[in-house]
């Protein structure tokens, strides 16, 4: 509602990064007016909680099976304007959440090569489309780490799945003559971490609440650690590290956006849900949601 209240004039899309552009010809950017991008990425938004609902739940993370992980999600995929228009995030948020049902079931399978090789070739799509998915390959060995004892070909399965999408590329660019081009999308891996941040703290008091909500969330699983199913606690941990990984993965992206974050929506939600499954005080949990919920369109429409 916010946005709609006050749309901009235009609103681009930028589908592919421009490495990416030069190998797949998709011109997007003012494909749809304002009002279409809107729709469009709440649409994207709702079915994306519908296929992150069914991973949480088939998987057994909470409680008992519901709808209240698609709530998290939505409810954190609103947070700021940013999140709520067209952008490579958004994109990427469908095959990160394909990402997740796949890491989820490699403490299931006897043989996690195939799974890891497709895990690599998921995460260089999404690396054509926006570079900073690229820090989710980390996310191969943790998980390995977490979930399997030792097999070098589980080790480097996911790299070759990750390879074989850029060699292509950079097939497509050597016939081109165009592979220093190739050579330069690799630059921004060496970008150094920033060692200071310009930040304006109001744009960010959204954060409280759900700041409030992780600690306790955190607490809740400290409490339930040693009761729960070994597979839920190597389950949590892999997607704080994912959460973790997704945050720092800004500074591959020199001029990133605050759209950037959307990325952490899928693994929060889960550890927002696990607190709103197991909380005991129903008064207190579900002011805390008004809260959260009040916050969020407080400071949209400020």
């Amino acid at each position: 509602m916010a946005l709609f209240a006050d749309l901009p004039a235009t609103l681009q899309f930028e589908f592919l990064e421009p490495y990416a552009k030069f190998l797949i010809q998709m011109p997007l950017q003012d494909t749809f007016s304002p009002e279409g991008n809107v729709f469009i990425a709440g649409v994207i938004v709702y079915i994306q909680a519908i296929l992150f609902n069914r991973v949480v739940n088939n998987h057994g993370l909470l409680n008992k099976s519901g709808f209240l992980p698609a709530l998290l999600f939505i409810t954190s995929a609103s947070l700021f304007m940013p999140f709520m228009i067209l952008s490579p995030t958004l994109i990427c948020n469908f095959l990160l959440i394909w990402i997740m049902d796949k890491f989820l079931k490699i403490g299931k399978s006897q043989n996690a090569v195939m799974v890891m090789f497709d895990i690599g070739m998921i995460i260089a799509i999404g690396t054509l489309i926006y570079f900073p998915f690229i820090v989710m390959l980390t996310m191969l060995w943790f998980s390995l780490l977490l979930y399997r004892s030792f097999n070098w070909r589980e080790w480097i399965s996911g790299l070759v799945g990750f390879l074989i999408i850029f060699f292509f590329v950079a097939v497509y660019y050597y016939w081109n003559d165009h592979l220093l081009v190739f050579y330069k999308i690799w630059v921004p891996l060496a970008n150094k971490f920033p060692s200071t941040f310009k930040i304006n703290y109001n744009d960010y008091l959204v954060l409280i609440p759900v700041l409030l909500i992780m600690v306790l969330a955190a607490l809740q699983l400290r409490e339930n650690f040693f009761r729960s199913f070994i597979s839920t606690r190597k389950a949590f941990q892999m997607l704080f590290i994912m959460f973790i990984i997704c945050i720092i993965g800004f500074y591959t992206k020199p001029d990133f956006r605050l759209y950037h974050f959307l990325l952490c929506v899928p693994p929060g939600s889960v550890m927002l849900a696990y607190y709103f499954s197991n909380a005991k005080k129903r008064w207190f949990y579900e002011s805390l949601f008004l809260a959260f919920v009040f916050a969020i369109q407080y400071f949209l429409f400020v």
